[in-house]
């Protein structure tokens, strides 16, 4: 009795036979089943607690699946090509939906030659689609042409196409020995003028690089002040000053740096002296400190004349 209750199994024997009895177990009734779990069931159980695991059955699992099964069925060239038309089909249905149709340009802010270049420029026939309008490019096509000085692309509603467009304002000409180019404030190429006579009211430059210096330009016009009505336009000379044209042949020579200071001095001698109601070719302000006059041959004869006669008055006496 005692070695029973030592041992956690204890065999008995059939008085009848002799033959061993079944095998109990301490504490657990014949017939019940063991509710500890067995060592697979076990591990599974653990493995299944891991995230990674869980998150590969529930999601990767199935995505694999989906994905497995659309691979098989894109596999079929033809079931690919369906797709792909059904698909385009759908896109054209609804990039052409009235709502997104574009049938009307209106142009603010240009002339009509500008307007006219800009509707060319136009990439496709209207109407359409405003899907198929490339603003940026078309916007960057337009900002190319030499009268637009900014341009800006909106879509309104109703399918109309708007653009802002800010011209240029031609302030000056500019001869050149290919023709008569209109520029702006800054010197840009606005147009193309066939004559003089198209634009009396602008003034005119002329000579190699004087496009590059069109607000030095500008400031000494508007200097100009009394003699601008004689005032026939500015040479650019050697690419680094400017020289006045005046009417009747005269010309006023500008020094290289400061020319507004110089013409300022010029104005005030003509106020004080009538400087250039004389009669000259040539005023030479190059050198500030020393400038000369060149008069014409007629001037330069009567001189001479008052010269010697004044010689001869002297050597009289």
């Amino acid at each position: 009795m005692r070695s029973l209750m030592r041992d956690p199994v204890s065999v008995a024997a059939d008085h009848r036979g002799g033959a061993p009895a079944r095998v109990y177990q301490r504490g657990r009734r014949p017939g019940t089943r063991d509710p500890a779990p067995s060592r697979l069931s076990f591990r599974l159980q653990r493995l299944w607690l891991t995230p990674a695991v869980r998150a590969l059955t529930r999601i990767g699992l199935p995505v694999f699946v989906v994905v497995l099964g659309l691979g098989i069925w894109l596999g079929d060239q033809g079931r690919r090509a369906d797709l792909i038309a059904h698909v385009q089909d759908i896109r054209e249905k609804i990039e052409h939906r009235p709502e997104f149709m574009v049938s009307l340009l209106k142009i603010e802010g240009a002339g009509p030659e500008v307007s006219r270049a800009i509707r060319a420029m136009l990439p496709t026939q209207l109407p359409a689609s405003s899907f198929d309008l490339d603003l940026d490019a078309y916007r960057d096509t337009i900002a190319r042409l030499d009268a637009v000085a900014d341009v800006s692309l909106v879509i309104r509603p109703g399918g109309v196409l708007e653009a802002d467009v800010t011209q240029r304002v031609p302030a000056i000409l500019w001869r050149k020995p290919q023709g008569i180019e209109m520029l702006d404030t800054t010197g840009h190429r606005v147009a193309t003028l066939l004559s003089r006579e198209a634009r009396p009211g602008l003034p005119l430059i002329v000579g190699q690089g004087a496009d590059k210096a069109v607000p030095e330009a500008l400031r000494l016009i508007a200097d100009a002040g009394p003699i601008l009505p004689r005032l026939r336009g500015l040479e650019r000379m050697g690419e680094r000053r400017w020289d006045m044209v005046l009417d009747h042949g005269q010309r006023i020579m500008l020094p290289e740096t400061d020319p507004q200071a110089a013409l300022d001095r010029i104005l005030a001698l003509n106020t004080a002296e009538d400087l250039l109601a004389r009669d000259f070719t040539v005023i030479d302000f190059r050198n500030k400190d020393r400038p000369t006059i060149r008069l014409s041959d007629p001037a330069l004869a009567a001189f001479r004349q008052v010269q010697s006669d004044s010689l001869k008055v002297r050597a009289s006496q």
